[in-house]
């Protein structure tokens, strides 16, 4: 009985990120004998518009519809096919021994959302791991994972590893210190941390005295920041 491989799902979108995932899923794969790789683009502009006959008018609707939707995936799996095979040749390029790594890799052409068609076809291939790539956006939870990755971490049925660039940050916007602010503090000698215009919103600063068993001398104020 032939041993079940170990099989990796890969989103991309062609962007810069995505092709990083699909790095990372080559690479994950050419330590395990025997793996798998499934790139899955999933197309969301599909045209499903009737074309002409030759004398001008509309071919029966359903068969018009049928044809374009192929016609389209055929475009978008020749898309697919050619970004992948240029990352597995860079890849096969990139190692000592390509003979001792042979890895298959399949791509698939879907429809749907984006993050339920990824972690739907992880489903139906039993996948061990699921690789997507992540920009960042805005939110707590979206600017962690991404909009795409956050999702298919929800509905996946297995692991899922999130790749992002190195130098992407995912800190939010960061605004400088008021000026009247810091004018308000030299002028009080610290006793004012906010403006007149932030001091409503800050609240009022209260100190409380914390005293020390050893002795007087090691008092020390502490400083509560209403908020």
């Amino acid at each position: 009985m032939t041993a079940k491989p170990y099989i990796i799902v890969v989103g991309v979108d062609y962007s810069e990120v995505s092709r990083l995932a699909l790095r990372e899923a080559l690479r994950t794969a050419s330590d395990r004998t025997g793996s798998e790789v499934h790139v899955i683009y999933v197309e969301t502009d599909i045209r499903l518009i009737p074309d002409r006959g030759a004398d001008g008018e509309a071919e029966p609707e359903g068969n018009l519809h049928r044809l374009s939707a192929a016609t389209c995936f055929a475009e978008a799996l020749q898309r697919l096919h050619e970004v992948v095979t240029e990352e597995v040749t860079a890849f096969r390029d990139s190692l000592h021994d390509a003979a001792e790594t042979a890895i298959r890799v399949v791509s698939h052409i879907r429809t749907n959302t984006p993050s339920h068609a990824i972690a739907q076809i992880a489903a139906d291939l039993e996948a061990d791991l699921v690789v997507v790539g992540t920009q960042g956006r805005s939110g707590l939870a979206l600017v962690l994972l991404g909009s795409v990755a956050h999702a298919v971490v929800t509905l996946a049925p297995c692991p899922v590893l999130v790749v992002r660039a190195k130098h992407l940050s995912l800190a939010p916007s960061i605004e400088p210190p008021c000026p009247r602010c810091l004018e308000a503090r030299k002028q009080s000698g610290g006793n004012a941390l906010w403006c007149e215009q932030h001091r409503a919103h800050h609240g009022q600063r209260h100190t409380y005295h914390q005293t020390d068993r050893v002795g007087q001398e090691t008092n020390f104020p502490l400083v509560f920041d209403e908020r």
